[in-house]
């Protein structure tokens, strides 16, 4: 079975920094793309960033870009989303996707497979 075990919410202020992992089984690490999304109350949910873990190529969403950073650790088959300097515009339930494609753009549709979601409070 192919899953993803997403992890790294929680409840932090304005500024602060949330690591977010998203580890995978069931499928090969290098022929597959991660994209995070978000989904903020009342609200669609977004693509914010993707990988292409066989070639490394990174897109992010210009409202994240300089803030968040993605990462991922072969050996371990997990991904990561490092999230600095949080806004209260940050506050959303944030998943992990994955897909056997190339990332084209920071919000990559369809994915085929996807992690839970992690809720992301932050305070101002």
């Amino acid at each position: 079975d192919v899953q993803l075990q997403a992890s790294g919410g929680g409840l932090v202020q304005a500024g602060g920094s949330l690591k977010h992992s998203c580890t995978a089984s069931g499928f090969t690490f290098d022929d597959h793309a991660i994209g995070w999304f978000r989904q903020a109350p009342e609200k669609e949910r977004e693509g914010i960033a993707c990988i292409s873990s066989g070639n490394g190529t990174r897109f992010y969403k210009d409202s994240v870009k300089g803030r968040f950073a993605m990462s991922s650790d072969s050996a371990k088959n997990t991904w990561y989303l490092q999230t600095n300097n949080l806004t209260p515009e940050d506050t959303a339930v944030y998943y992990c996707a994955a897909t056997p494609r190339t990332c084209s753009s920071y919000s990559r549709y369809p994915m085929d497979y996807w992690g839970k979601g992690t809720l992301v409070t932050v305070s101002s």
